[in-house]
């Protein structure tokens, strides 16, 4: 009988693939898509309906005609008040969300498979039959426009508004910064024509529970009769600041908040996956060189890190932190020096193999459950890549060299070109 030491860790081992469950496509009497992960293991059902953000169809002055439209389909319908829909949904166990990206929006229904067919009616009304009830925007007006006054004095908030119109300029979604003349801009009458000509642009349906096949064909019935638009999208151009650094002082500020990024390539060019070892390496993790560096041995901060944000045409990079005010030149001296010897020194074996563990652990967590797999479906469908994305990835979590993180290093990051933000 062989006896078990508790005193030792069992072994990490990196698998040699990944098996991930395909949606089932179907496509509504409409045209839209619906994509379906079904889950026998669990009773809770998921209904998400996603459309293109159509912010590059507005003026700019109704940058948040959008925001009050998709925040406020829940303050009333033609049959049903605020209050009554709050009840309806909480009576059967559901909630009901809206999804915001830069580039999608949408509303999700979370529910049982018990209560299903009793909710789906109503989750539906919500896309045709909202109301925009005068009161209870003037009330989210009011709110929006205290988010907007917060954020102006909110280091980190400002830094982030900053980054992105450093980057993308205010034509571009990820670059429009809210404003309190957009707020008082929106009235009733903007959000009911946005809800009836621009909202539904191409919508998709992504729907993950223990469904049968008549279950998924009431989906397909309850929304193939709606009415929905084109995709009207035009290249998006990026406006990039001219400048360097953009730096907002504040006098009474005790830290400042920093924001180093640049644009990178999307995600099917052949270097991303070495792009997002680098960067792991650099800042991804909390035992990255910026955290030893800058937290550990400077003291300059609490936490630093990097990332890749996700954009359908073209990724971007971003370090961020907020540190010792007066200390922001020599932290940012810091990560370019940081950046420079992960350029030209290689990694060691042991770094390597630490890095190697985190990633592929941090990969095979991101799917551990339906929900999860759904969005990283959701995230190549969007860059118009398959599994095949993934598979690849954990093979070069598995396999990549100090030789492979350097030369991506020395290809796309130039410090150069990479734009600083100073808020504090």
């Amino acid at each position: 009988m062989t006896v078990l030491d508790r005193s030792k860790a069992p072994e990490f081992k990196i698998p040699e693939s990944i098996a991930l469950t395909k949606p089932i496509k179907r496509t509504l009497k409409n045209g839209v898509p619906l994509y379906f992960i079904p889950t026998p293991e669990i009773d809770a059902v998921k209904l998400e309906i996603i459309t293109e953000s159509n912010k590059q169809l507005l003026e700019e002055g109704d940058g948040l005609v959008p925001f009050f439209t998709l925040n406020m389909l829940m303050e009333g319908t033609k049959t049903m008040n605020s209050p009554e829909l709050d009840n309806f949904f909480d009576f059967y166990a559901s909630e009901v969300d809206t999804i915001s990206t830069f580039e999608q929006q949408g509303v999700s229904l979370l529910t049982t498979k018990k209560h299903f067919q009793h909710v789906l009616p109503v989750f539906r009304s919500l896309l045709t039959e909202a109301v925009f009830p005068e009161k209870e925007l003037e009330k989210r007006k009011s709110q929006k426009s205290l988010t907007i006054s917060m954020q102006q004095e909110q280091n980190g908030a400002r830094a982030n508004q900053l980054y992105r119109k450093a980057l993308f300029g205010t034509k571009h979604p990820f670059g429009f910064i809210s404003e309190e003349r957009h707020v008082q801009a929106v009235n009733r009458e903007k959000l009911a024509h946005y809800y009836k000509e621009k909202f539904l642009i191409t919508p998709e349906l992504f729907v993950i529970g223990n469904l049968n096949e008549f279950e998924i064909d009431q989906i397909m019935s309850t929304f193939e009769d709606l009415i929905i638009h084109e995709s009207q999208k035009t290249p998006e151009q990026f406006i990039i600041w001219p400048e360097k650094r953009v730096s907002e002082i504040k006098d009474k500020a005790v830290q400042s908040s920093i924001r180093l990024g640049q644009h990178l390539i999307p995600k099917q060019h052949p270097d991303y996956h070495a792009l997002t070892v680098f960067n792991t390496i650099l800042g991804g993790y909390f035992g990255s060189r910026l955290i030893k560096n800058i937290r550990e041995d400077k003291g300059f901060t609490y936490g630093i890190y990097s990332s890749i944000g996700s954009l359908e045409k073209s990724d971007y990079w971003v370090v961020m932190a907020d540190v010792q005010k007066g200390f922001a030149d020599e932290v940012i001296k810091e990560v370019y020096a940081e950046i420079e010897k992960l350029k030209y020194t290689p990694v060691s074996k042991e770094e390597i193999e630490i890095v190697r563990n985190f990633m592929a652990g941090h990969f095979l967590s991101s799917f551990s459950n339906a929900f999860d797999l759904i969005n990283r479906f959701k995230t190549i469908h969007y860059a118009g890549l398959d599994y095949s994305f993934y598979e690849d990835q954990l093979r070069f979590f598995k396999s990549f060299t100090p030789e492979q993180v350097m030369e991506v290093g020395q290809k796309y990051f130039d410090t150069d070109h990479i734009k600083e933000v100073v808020v504090g």
